[in-house]
């Protein structure tokens, strides 16, 4: 047998994939690092196999451009909430890291232009500290409702780097190559069986995937220079727009923004000042309805967007265990953890039917 890279051969050791063949993750964005980082500390091997890792600064890796706040989403199923519970759980604990981790703590609010029906965000009440509903005279009337709370954002210029940091010092591996389907992976790490897809759009072209509906969405952000911390804002209805504090760098994220299949690089100054004039309108305390050229740069980042919602699944092909996860377009931080908790579990019970079923 031929050993791959990041696997361990014992003298009389059967092949078997656990415990040292590796979990293969292809994709190193948020979705993929943060799922590594889970097996890691459960004793698992994992090598990470992506076209950007840790450290680039290509428009096409996502996770290093996002807004990153934690946000309860709206209009979902509850097992989708709980991920995001998870999530919100591992940000508090992360947060206790310090400013290494890029993970801070913030009051936020939330607007809303309309009344909260059954399925509003408001289940993020179950796990937001110090949250409450603003009185009527605590709040501009043009809102129908308000909430504040206190919320994790994540600054990725930081995090990113961290957690590729605590990947590497697990003995997890990062190899940067681009494949054109799973089969390609499969043939470079045959002695695994276990194989998540963390590629995002990418897995619109993966030969032997090719879902439909994946799509590249393009966000275009402002990043405003400031000496005032500020709030996180989030506005929901007429104009959806937020303002996402960097305590640790002291600038602020103004958003947002998407466009469908736009994989352009250059910043529209449309769309930028339109940002500008929604955030001020918001918090003109916070941000200058024509703050100085000086102090404002574009973040532009392809979303990884999906049809229908994210796909995450673990699938039974061949003798392989396969655990898709991609297409969380721009709420990849609010899910993260969760998802990385989840597909530990599915990792789990593979293992189980190897170890239980297969005697």
């Amino acid at each position: 047998m031929v050993t791959m890279p990041g696997q361990v051969k014992v003298p009389g050791e059967k092949d078997t994939p656990f415990p040292r063949r590796p979990v293969v993750i292809l994709g190193a964005g948020i979705i993929g690092c943060a799922a590594a980082l889970q097996l890691l500390q459960n004793g698992f091997q994992v090598t990470l196999v992506g076209e950007y890792l840790p450290g680039d600064d290509s428009i096409f890796y996502a996770s290093a451009w996002a807004g990153a706040a934690w946000h309860a989403a709206a209009n979902i199923p509850d097992d989708q909430k709980y991920l995001q519970a998870v999530t919100h759980r591992r940000l508090l604990q992360i947060a206790e890291e310090g400013p290494s981790s890029g993970v801070c703590i913030v009051n936020s609010r939330e607007c809303l232009d309309f009344a909260p029906g059954k399925n509003s965000s408001l289940w993020g009440k179950t796990v937001l500290k110090n949250f409450r509903t603003l009185q009527p005279g605590e709040y501009s009337s043009e809102f129908d409702t308000v909430w504040e709370y206190d919320c994790p954002v994540v600054d990725p210029s930081i995090h990113i780097p961290w957690i590729g940091a605590k990947v590497k010092s697990l003995g997890g591996q990062f190899v940067r190559q681009k494949v054109a389907s799973l089969q390609e992976l499969y043939d470079m790490y045959p002695d695994s069986s276990v194989f998540i897809n963390a590629s995002g759009w990418g897995s619109r072209d993966l030969t032997d995937v090719l879902d439909k509906k994946s799509f590249p969405d393009r966000g275009q952000n402002v990043c405003l220079r400031t000496p005032n911390h500020h709030d996180l804002i989030f506005r929901l209805g007429k104009e959806y727009t937020y303002i996402i504090p960097r305590p640790i760098t002291g600038h602020l994220i103004l958003g947002g923004h998407n466009s469908r299949d736009n994989l352009s690089g250059e910043p529209d100054m449309e769309v930028a000042r339109d940002e500008i004039r929604r955030c001020h309108n918001l918090a003109p305390d916070a941000v200058p309805a024509e703050p100085a050229e000086s102090d404002v740069s574009y973040v532009i980042g392809i979303r990884p967007a999906r049809d229908g919602g994210f796909r995450l699944e673990s699938q039974k092909i061949g003798n392989r265990t396969v655990l898709s996860a991609y297409g969380f377009a721009g709420g990849g931080y609010a899910f993260s953890y969760g998802v990385a908790d989840a597909l530990f579990k599915m990792v789990e019970q593979a293992e189980f039917d190897h170890v239980v079923l297969q005697q």
